[in-house]
Formats: structure tokens, C-alpha cells, sequence
């Protein structure tokens, strides 16, 4: 990205019925999504973006004070759950309403949200808790070399 402020932004692929149905995306539909993230990679916009498995494959979990409630996949609210994301780095939520604006689908919704930054915390963020975000931080670059992803 080069020098000068830069953000971070999760953009979020909003599911739907056919998504939730288990539909798997054509040919024509993976070949131009393959091109706009060569764009992105290009461009040094992209730092990471996969698709996701509907609901059916997944589960939600509540807390109650120490209370936990496990509630299997499906979920009924399809509009409202993720189907997939990206994570972008760029230098404005501007640049990255940009970037959404040329995702090649026909239909569907994304939504564009900016990630907190150290910075954005404040002193309560005490210098031994960036320490340890830091090596935590770390260790997942380790772990991701290591896993080959």
C-alpha cells in the first residue's frame, strides 16, 4: 500500500436463500471473481477472503453469565448471515465503497465494516497488553506459515 494512513476493512458477503440452499457458484461466476482478486491482490488491497459453508454446516453459541447454549445450523434468517468475506487494507472507507462497487455479482448485498486499530483504544490498552497482541500476533503469522495457508 505504500506509505500514509491506511485502513483496515472486513467486507462481508451477506447469504441468501440460494446460498443457505447449498448453491455452489458457475464456472463463469468463479472466473470473474478469480479476476477482480487478482485486481485486489494486485493492487495491495487484499489481505485475506474465502467463502463460507451455509448455516446447515454450522452452529451458534449464547452466553448467559456463565452460562453457554449450543443451537445447531440451520439458521432461518438468511439475508442476515455471512456467506463469505474479504479483508481489505486501503486508505478510506471511500477507496474500499470503491472496490465493493466493481464486485462482479448480480445480486445480494455486502457490507463494509472498518476494524479498530491499536491506536483506537487508548490508555486502557496498557503497553504489557500491546505486548501481548503482539505476540499473539506473531504467533499466528507463525501458524499460518506452518499450516501452508
Amino acid at each position: 500500500m505504500g506509505k500514509g494512513t491506511v485502513m483496515r476493512f472486513l467486507v462481508i458477503v451477506k447469504g441468501n436463500q440460494k446460498y443457505e440452499a447449498g448453491a455452489m457458484p458457475t464456472e463463469q461466476e468463479l472466473t470473474e471473481m478469480g479476476k477482480f482478486n487478482d485486481e485486489l491482490v494486485k493492487a495491495g488491497v487484499m489481505l485475506a477472503g474465502e467463502g463460507l459453508a451455509p448455516s446447515s454446516k454450522g452452529a451458534r453459541i449464547s452466553y448467559e453469565g456463565k452460562k453457554r447454549t449450543v443451537r445447531d445450523g440451520p439458521f432461518t434468517e438468511a439475508k442476515e448471515l455471512i456467506a463469505g468475506f474479504w479483508i481489505w487494507q486501503v486508505k478510506n472507507k471511500a477507496e474500499a465503497l470503491e472496490w465493493a462497487k466493481r464486485i462482479p455479482f448480480q445480486e445480494g448485498d455486502v457490507e463494509i465494516r472498518q476494524f479498530f486499530e491499536t491506536e483506537d483504544f487508548g490508555v486502557e490498552f496498557t503497553p504489557e497488553l500491546r505486548e501481548q497482541e503482539e505476540r499473539q500476533r506473531a504467533a499466528m503469522a507463525k501458524n499460518k506459515q506452518q499450516s501452508g495457508r
